[in-house]
Parts: structure tokens; C-alpha cells; sequence
């Protein structure tokens, strides 16, 4: 048998997997992986059914082509009919013709059997090599297609399957972990914080967790690293939430927003008449935070004087007010941010190197959208949610218009998303927003995509005529010289619309002999 899986299959599995970065909403996922295996492979009424852990039946959880009345009769004992079967046995199971098997129950009532109508193949879905449901399918009877090849097929699409349920669990687990901080004493994460890791469920993120919570506790210094609108504030407010430090303030400063004179005074206070306009002393943001979190947005704009004076308070952590000989020693942590490069601007002279390391004792990096798109449909209905209650809209976004959104690169990232959601929900006409109100330049990138695609297909169109001119217009030859199987090799016929080609061809063979 063979195990390669080709062309046509490859594009039907890279489907899959595209969707499977939303596991969090199973059933949806489910449905349109049993969508794509019924409009691209002609399997028809696709369904999964899944072991329910309270009552321990099988249960339909998602199917293509049952109405949801014939959904909610599919409920099966794990020793009943050949659902029950193939769990019970973890093993494939082919019924050639439904009429002739009197394990086939037909509970659902979707199907009007008769002889030599229709074939059900139905393979386990295995998670730790322990059966936790069943993916089947009906397939019409067909002269080119063999059953081992489509329980092959289905048996990979199965372990898709197992996956998505996993991570599924693992989703909820990490839900329901989050959610038990509600309980947690003050001082400890707050909804928003939780919300931006719930909402971000990559790995990348779950990584990006586990450093806020390693580091939190601790006194060090963190810089934070990462592409404007990542969200690199409301990671170091979260990281001052998980502090020993939570009941003092936090105080947050943007070193780019103020000129040098300003900036200086805004970190270390003045004395009265230290400069013109100075009618009275001020204290700093350093020592308005005392006990608690300052935060240094942008800490790579930085002048060198400044530079070189906030490395004296990291070191010995006193300082001088302007225009005053006293010196101030406070208690506060530094959290540090920047989107630029420091180590480039270090080797350029444009940051102190040892100003560098002390802030870069416990670096994180936000990873930007473009590296993690299985968070993008999640953050697009949070943001729908979120900015729809403000609006009182109960907004949802359509299928076509959400693959936009997750296909483009996002380069002011989830501040540009929430920015771009808000203008859609302004614009829509409806609760829906379709493709008709994106933004041109997330149409032109899926037009580009799709002309290269485009000129894939024609690559391979023109391929498959060739050999097919070569050999004769004979499948099985043509199928044979290009390494594919029959059944992939049927595929290609009807992808490319090339029936009426070998018919033709058929017919004038035929009358040539005839003649003859």
C-alpha cells in the first residue's frame, strides 16, 4: 500500500491543519474538517462521534450532511452496531454495501437504503493509543477508488481528529486554570491580564506565561522585547500584578514622548527654580513609585545623559533631584521595554553597554502576530465581543472575511486588530462583517496568494496533459510514468476538467479500429 501521500491529498490535509490552530472551538473546527472531506474527496455524510466521560455512550460531536434532528439520534453503546465496533475493537471497519450488513442500524435515518447504493467506512480515533471515538463516512460506489486507499486516507485524517480533541483539553485545562485565579487574593493577575494569555493560546504565548510567572516573584530587572503593539505594557503590568510588590504603585513612563530637559525631570524630579519655569519643587516618577514598579516604555529613545544617570540609581538605587546636592534613595523595580535592536545600538554608540545589562537581566520577547496566526481568530472575537459591548452590536465576522484577517502579517500587530476591528464594527451595515469592508490591502494580499496558486495549478495542468499526449490518453500508463495512484490520478482528471479530452480520444480510437 502505499504511504506517501501526494498532490491532491496534501492540499486536503493542508486544509485541515490550517484550521486546526482553533481547537478551542471544537465543534466548529470539526464540522468544517468533515466540510472539506465532503466537498474535495465526495465522502458524504462525514461525521465524528466522540465517547461522552459522564455517560460513557458515543455521541455524534460533529457531522456534514445530517440535519441536526438525524445528529441527535446518532447515540450509540459502545457495544451497539459498527460504531460501537470499530471503538471497541480500534480497528477499521468496510461495509461494501449497507443494504447486506445488519450491524449497520441506520439510527440517524438519514440514508434511504437500498441494494447497491451506498458503502459506510468508519476508522477509530485514537488518542494515546486508547480509542475516544469513531470518524466515518458514506461513499458512493465508484470503478476507480479502493477501500484501502480511503481507510488509509481517513485514518490519518483521524489522528488530526485526536489531535484537535487534545488540544482542546488542553485549552479548557488552561482556561479553568486561569479562571481559579478569580479566587486568588488581591495583588494577583487582573481579568485583563488573565483575558491576554487566555486569548493568546500559542505556544509562543503559553511560553511568554511561563516567564511572567517564573520572574514576577523576584526582584530582578526585566526587558521586555518585541514589535510595537504586542502588548509589551500589559505584560509588565502583569508582571507588577504577580509581584510581592501589587499594593504599590505602578508607574508607567514613555521615554520617546518627552524632550531631554522634560524626561529627566519627569524620572528624578526638580528642585524650585531649577530651571526656568521650575516655581516649585517636584518629585520624580521614581520616587512616586517608591516600594512598587516603574515601567520604561521605549527605554532604546533614551538621551546618553539620561542614560548614564538612571545606570547610577540601577546600581546604587539613589539619586539627586535636579538642582538639588541631596540625595534620594528609594526602593522600586525597573521593568524595561523596547522594539528596537539594543545590542545594534550598543555596537553603534547609541546605548551604554552597561546600562544594557543591567536592564537585560530577565529579557521576554513578544512574539508578533505574523508568528503566531492560531491566536488570530481568537483575538478577533474577543475584540468583536469587547468593542461590540461598547457599541451595543452583538457582531459576528464571516468565514471568508476571518481567512483574510488570518492571512495577513499584522505589522502594528494586536493594537492595529483591535484599532481595524472597532472601524469594522462602525462600518458594518449588519451584525455581520464580510469581506465587502476589509481594508484593500488585506484583499490585494490573499489576491496575490491565490494568483500564485493559480499558477501552480496551470504548471501541473499542463504536466498532467503532457503525459497523459504521451501515454496514449490511458490513465493507468500516465499514472504509472507520474507516481501516483490511480485514484490521485482520477483525482486530477476531474480537478483539471479533462473528461471530455479522453472521451474524445476514446472515441476516435474506437472508430479508427472500426474501420480497420
Amino acid at each position: 500500500m502505499e504511504t506517501k501521500i501526494r498532490d491532491f491529498e496534501l492540499k486536503v490535509l493542508y486544509d485541515i491543519c490550517r484550521v486546526m490552530g482553533q481547537a478551542f472551538r471544537l465543534d466548529q473546527v470539526l464540522d468544517t474538517v468533515l466540510g472539506i472531506l465532503s466537498d474535495t474527496l465526495e465522502m458524504k455524510r462525514a461525521t465524528v462521534t466522540l465517547r461522552d466521560e459522564d455517560t460513557g455512550h458515543l455521541i455524534i460531536r460533529a457531522s456534514h450532511g445530517l440535519s441536526d434532528e438525524e445528529r441527535r439520534r446518532g447515540i450509540y453503546r459502545p457495544s451497539e452496531g459498527i460504531t460501537g465496533r470499530i471503538f471497541r475493537t480500534a480497528q477499521p471497519f468496510v461495509v461494501p454495501d449497507i443494504s447486506k450488513e445488519p450491524l449497520f442500524l441506520n439510527k440517524t435515518r438519514s440514508r434511504l437504503i437500498r441494494k447497491g447504493c451506498i458503502s459506510f467506512l468508519g476508522v477509530p480515533v485514537m488518542l494515546y493509543s486508547e480509542p475516544i471515538g469513531v470518524l466515518s463516512v458514506d461513499r458512493l460506489f465508484g470503478d476507480e477508488i479502493s477501500f484501502e486507499e480511503d481507510i488509509r486516507f481517513l485514518t490519518i485524517v483521524s489522528t488530526l481528529v485526536a489531535q484537535l480533541v487534545s488540544l482542546n483539553k488542553q485549552v479548557k485545562k488552561r482556561e479553568e486554570k486561569l479562571l481559579k485565579q478569580n479566587s486568588l487574593p488581591p495583588g494577583r493577575m487582573s481579568k485583563k491580564g488573565r483575558l491576554f494569555f487566555m486569548v493568546g493560546n500559542s505556544s509562543s504565548m503559553a511560553q511568554v506565561q511561563q516567564q511572567v510567572e517564573k520572574v514576577a516573584p523576584s526582584k530582578a530587572s526585566v526587558l521586555l522585547l518585541g514589535e510595537s503593539g504586542t502588548g509589551k505594557t500589559l505584560v509588565a503590568q502583569i508582571i507588577h500584578e504577580l509581584s510581592t510588590r501589587a499594593k504599590s504603585p505602578f508607574v508607567k513612563i514613555n521615554c520617546a514622548a518627552l524632550p531631554e530637559n522634560l524626561l529627566e525631570s519627569e524620572l528624578f524630579g526638580h528642585e524650585k527654580g531649577a530651571f526656568t519655569g521650575a516655581s516649585k519643587a517636584k518629585a520624580g516618577r521614581l520616587e512616586e513609585a517608591h516600594g512598587g514598579t516603574v515601567f520604561l516604555d521605549e527605554v532604546g529613545e533614551l538621551p546618553l545623559s539620561i542614560q548614564a544617570k538612571l545606570l547610577r540609581f540601577l546600581q546604587e538605587r539613589e539619586f539627586e533631584r535636579l538642582g538639588s546636592t541631596r540625595t534620594i534613595k528609594v526602593d522600586v523595580r525597573i521593568i524595561a521595554a523596547t522594539n528596537r535592536n539594543l545590542e545594534d545600538a550598543v555596537s553603534e554608540s547609541l546605548f551604554r553597554e552597561d546600562l544594557y545589562y543591567r536592564l537585560d537581566v530577565f529579557p521576554i520577547r513578544i512574539p508578533p502576530l505574523r508568528e503566531r496566526k492560531q491566536d488570530i481568530p481568537s483575538l478577533v472575537n474577543h475584540f468583536l465581543k469587547k468593542i461590540g459591548t461598547e457599541y451595543g452590536r452583538n457582531m459576528h465576522v464571516s468565514t471568508s472575511a476571518l481567512n483574510m484577517l488570518a492571512n495577513y502579517d499584522w505589522p502594528g500587530n494586536v493594537r492595529e486588530m483591535e484599532n481595524l476591528i472597532e472601524r469594522l464594527i462602525i462600518m458594518a451595515d449588519s451584525d455581520v462583517i464580510g469581506c465587502e469592508i476589509l481594508p484593500s490591502y488585506l484583499k490585494q494580499s490573499i489576491r496575490e496568494e491565490k494568483e500564485n496558486f493559480s499558477r501552480l495549478e496551470e504548471m501541473e495542468r499542463k504536466e498532467i496533459v503532457a503525459a497523459l499526449e504521451r501515454n496514449g490518453w490511458l490513465q493507468t500508463r500516465t499514472a504509472a510514468e507520474l507516481g501516483l495512484t490511480l485514484r490521485q490520478m482520477g483525482y486530477r482528471i476531474k480537478k483539471f476538467g479533462l473528461e471530455k479530452e479522453i472521451a474524445e480520444f476514446r472515441k476516435q480510437a474506437f472508430c479508427m479500429g472500426k474501420s480497420a
